[in-house]
């Protein structure tokens, strides 16, 4: 009889985990769940300033295509001053009293016009929420939103060679800090 009462013993203590085998499996299983969420974290981030980066590169590329616009625009369809029309056009953009300019369209976007950015906050940019469009808010625009974008133009003119070079800078904000994209094209006088 007492060695069936010794094993029954011996039986009972083997059927389940101690104390401190369930806190060294919480303990483990914590320190996994804490590795996951924090590369998940990295992830999230990286993912974040990969798409800010895409935004601020094309809205960097699409100033210079304004610009491009404009210079092509002034020499097809002006008189043979086309070219110098152009460059007067550009005197907000040359950034000799301040950082560079942005731009406006009219209504039907057939007419733009450069203003000066005397201060970043001059040139943010705002998002349209229903058609998706970025814009500079000159006139107010309601139900717009700021989309933490800025973009600067300036350029440099070289009269001996007929060439404006011109430069577009979208910057933003990052957790990691400012951001900043910048592109940069030669225009020449191609009439």
């Amino acid at each position: 009889m007492k060695k069936i009462f010794i094993k029954n013993k011996i039986e009972k203590r083997n059927k389940g985990f101690t104390l401190v085998e369930t806190l060294v499996a919480i303990s483990i299983f914590t320190i996994s769940v804490l590795g996951m969420v924090s590369i998940l974290s990295n992830g999230i981030t990286d993912t974040e300033y990969a798409k800010d980066k895409v935004i601020a590169t094309y809205l960097a590329q699409e100033g210079i295509e304004y610009v491009r616009n404009i210079r092509d625009e002034n020499i097809l369809f002006a008189d043979s001053q086309g070219w110098s029309n152009f460059q007067t056009a550009l005197v907000p953009c040359v950034p000799s009293t301040g950082l560079g300019c942005g731009m406006t369209n009219n209504i039907d976007k057939t007419a733009i016009n450069f203003f000066q950015c005397i201060n970043p906050v001059d040139c943010e940019l705002y998002i349209n929420q229903g058609s998706g469009e970025y814009h500079y808010d000159v006139g107010g625009s309601s139900g717009d939103t700021d989309s933490g974008f800025n973009r600067v133009i300036s350029t440099k003119f070289d009269p001996s060679t007929d060439r404006v070079t011109v430069y577009s800078v979208v910057s933003w904000n990052q957790k990691s800090g400012p951001q900043n994209v910048t592109f940069s094209e030669s225009l020449f006088n191609w009439y």
